[in-house]
């Protein structure tokens, strides 16, 4: 019976900017738990090739090109989800950008660029699956926030603004539509290597060793330390679990620094 509650057949999940990095492992996570996946992409190289990818091993997978930042696309590919694969289960907000530039240098239209993919689109997404969810009256929609929904550190300004934005309005949104039957919680990655940390997360890097110095785990984290996670809050084992913010940063969060002697 246990296991059962983390079982996703039958389940669709809809996963934005899951052609790469965290994205795509979550995505994999879900689908080796029985879910179909429908991956959102902009870039018609990736999305084939994360497709593809999927594909090889086996799971039910389509992909789907748009833009979540433009809200005539989001609703047009909507509506062919729609008609094609039926009611979504489970939305997974994952898309972002980051524009690393310290706050003095950081041009108004760079900071609107983060906010609009960073948090609007989440909101347009989430709200749209909120009014199919409602009619079926239940559903799970993850929103992933940061490290920075919490914390501040040079160069990261416009983004943190916006993962803590979407902190308090996965918090609204589970306020709202619970009385629905949907469950809203947020994912917040640690440190994780992937091509969007990029050179950062390299050994030799300054912020590489800094990283490692700040965590008790003593390491960065993969994309696939968020499969549990992600499976956990998609799943019938969250049914009560709403508006919570699930950090996996491998203590980060827990303390001023590794314990001595590590």
């Amino acid at each position: 019976m246990s296991l059962q509650l983390f079982d996703l057949t039958g389940k669709k999940a809809l996963i934005t900017g899951g052609t790469h990095g965290i994205g795509l492992a979550i995505a994999q996570a879900l689908a080796a738990s029985g879910a179909r996946i429908l991956l959102n992409g902009h870039t018609r190289e990736r999305l084939d090739q994360a497709v593809a990818h999927c594909e090889e091993q086996g799971f039910g997978v389509k992909g789907y090109l748009f833009d979540i930042t433009d809200k005539t696309a989001v609703d047009r590919n909507l509506k062919s989800i729609r008609e094609t694969e039926g009611e979504i289960d489970i939305l997974i907000n994952n898309a972002a950008i980051h524009r690393r530039l310290d706050l003095l240098d950081l041009t108004l239209e760079d900071f609107r660029e983060v906010l609009d993919v960073d948090l609007t689109a989440q909101f347009y997404m989430a709200q749209q699956l909120a009014k199919w969810m409602k009619e079926r009256g239940q559903g799970k929609i993850i929103n992933l926030c940061s490290m920075m929904s919490e914390l501040g550190r040079d160069t990261t300004g416009a983004y943190a603004a916006a993962k803590g934005g979407l902190k308090m309005l996965t918090r609204s949104m589970a306020t709202e539509w619970a009385r629905y039957n949907i469950q809203v919680n947020g994912i917040g990655p640690g440190y994780i290597k992937t091509d969007a940390t990029g050179p950062i997360s390299e050994p030799g890097s300054p912020i590489y060793d800094f990283i490692i110095s700040r965590t008790p785990a003593g390491r960065w984290g993969k994309p696939e330390d968020l499969a549990g996670a992600a499976i956990f809050l998609a799943s019938r084992a969250s049914d009560f679990v709403n508006g919570h913010i699930l950090y996996v940063d491998g203590g980060m969060l827990a303390t001023l620094g590794r314990p001595m002697g590590n």
